[in-house]
């Protein structure tokens, strides 16, 4: 058994972070599902290197260029083939997990995080148009697409929450879910039909937070040294402990007898950006049972090598709890830099977003 099997025995899916047509068509992402991936998500930033770097695009560009199709209509005619492509290969996954695993995330355009109503409208028409079960929609985690949460679930859709970076969305996240669900029962709904990840971003925690932690006087040297790299490890740790006190209420009890699902967390941005530090760092540290890691190509091939399959999520919570504590005390104001890079986070794959239009305008000129 390689790591990827052996942390599954101890409750954790690992799915791919990454999306092109190349890797469908060489088989290399069947190959991953061979070793045990059982599922993969998708961003603008994958989708806009896919489409750019690639010539395998180029017949399709081509002759969608000859209909009345707008540039980002075009865009989702090429994501949605991918998409559907991809979850036709994980569907036997879907269906031998019983609908635990084996989902494709596609994202809502990045530019509606702040509108709850387009975000549910985007949301219903993209799930509605690729029509697979093994599919999750993603919506930021910001307080307008919480309320699309709970709207699409309250629907039966499938949703994949990203973005989500402090304590305090991630409340917010899982009591939408829960309203989603209560909702969708009292519609006479099939809670065991719902399917739901709460993506929590590990790294940029680390990136941010030690930034700051670097910019300490001196005098702060000991508090330096037992904070750096630690600080977005700690923050899963006490996410994953208030998952559990979550799912495991007397309100969510009661949904689970009638076939609800848990909204498992989902740890993303997964790669280690330091290079001091192990590249399996926030693999090894966040295995548990209920979670899942969507892990980037360098970062899977590493584990795959030299990862470990101990549960660690349960280990050491308090002095997670400390380490939160003791950054307080020298004033680095968390929840300000966390909820600063949710907005950081959707500009970037705003950016990804508009750069990817702007390539395939670019491209179909050259083309034609």
């Amino acid at each position: 058994m390689n790591p990827i099997e052996k942390v599954q025995l101890l409750g954790q899916s690992i799915w791919y972070d990454n999306i092109n047509r190349e890797l469908i068509n060489n088989g290399y992402i069947k190959n991953l599902l061979d070793i045990g991936i059982t599922g993969l998500t998708s961003n603008p930033t994958l989708f806009e290197k896919a489409i750019s770097s690639s010539k395998l695009y180029d017949q399709d560009l081509l002759n969608l260029s000859k209909s009345d199709l707008s540039t980002e209509q075009i865009f989702e005619e090429l994501a949605v083939e991918d998409i559907r492509s991809v979850a036709a290969l994980l569907h036997p996954i879907y269906e031998k997990t019983n609908k635990k695993d084996g989902y494709v995330s596609l994202e809502v355009n990045p530019k509606l995080a702040f509108d709850s109503n387009k975000t549910i409208l985007e949301a219903k028409r993209l799930y509605n148009k690729l029509d697979c079960p093994n599919i999750m929609i993603k919506v930021p985690g910001t307080d307008e697409g919480v309320i699309a949460l709970e709207a699409l679930i309250s629907e039966g859709i499938n949703i994949n929450v990203t973005l989500i970076f402090s304590q305090r969305s991630y409340s917010k996240v899982r009591e939408g879910y829960i309203l989603g669900l209560e909702k969708f029962e009292q519609k006479g709904g099939d809670l065991s039909q719902v399917h739901s990840v709460a993506s929590f971003f590990i790294s940029r925690v680390d990136t941010i937070i030690d930034k700051q932690l670097n910019g300490l006087s001196s005098s702060f040297n000991k508090v330096r040294q037992k904070l750096l790299n630690c600080i977005g490890i700690s923050n899963a740790k006490i996410a994953y402990e208030e998952f559990n006190k979550t799912f495991n209420s007397e309100r969510f009890n009661s949904l689970l007898a009638k076939g609800a699902n848990v909204q498992r967390p989902l740890w993303a941005s997964t790669s280690t950006k330091n290079p001091d530090l192990s590249d399996v760092l926030y693999i090894d540290s966040l295995i548990g049972n209920n979670t899942v890691n969507t892990i980037p190509d360098n970062t899977l091939k590493a584990f795959v090598d030299h990862g470990s399959n101990i549960s660690t999520l349960n280990n050491n919570v308090a002095e997670a709890k400390s380490n939160i504590q003791l950054l307080a005390s020298v004033e680095i104001n968390l929840e300000k830099y966390l909820d600063l890079l949710l907005i950081e986070g959707i500009k970037s794959f705003t950016q990804s977003y508009e750069e990817l239009i702007s390539n395939i305008e670019t491209k179909i000129k050259s083309l034609i």
